[in-house]
């Protein structure tokens, strides 16, 4: 009986995500997995104000850091366990959160 996995990948860091996506696709498909995905979730952008001055005082000017939250979405149909296993074995770098929900 087929086992769905739903896998979300979340990080700061484009090519690292985009990197642990193409690893689990390439299992997918060796090994006959059905896979959906990665699909691209809406890219969050964290914007904070912060004032230029490093004593606060003087012209009222601000910069504005950007951090940006990129997500990805795969659905995965998988049939044998040895394939979680080998999802499982891969190297995910620290910035990649992952977050696996089976049904």
């Amino acid at each position: 009986m087929p086992t769905n996995v739903r896998i979300k990948l979340t990080s700061t860091d484009l090519e690292k995500i985009e990197r642990v996506c193409s690893e689990i696709k390439e299992i997918a498909l060796k090994t006959g997995t059905k896979i959906s995905g990665p699909i691209p979730l809406p890219r969050r952008r964290l914007i904070v104000p912060v004032r230029k001055s490093p004593c606060g005082e003087g012209t009222h000017t601000w910069r504005k850091h950007e951090l940006r939250i990129h997500r990805r979405l795969i659905d995965l149909q998988i049939t044998d366990q040895r394939v979680m296993r080998q999802i499982m074995r891969i190297q995910i770098p620290e910035d990649v959160s992952v977050e696996m929900t089976v049904r």
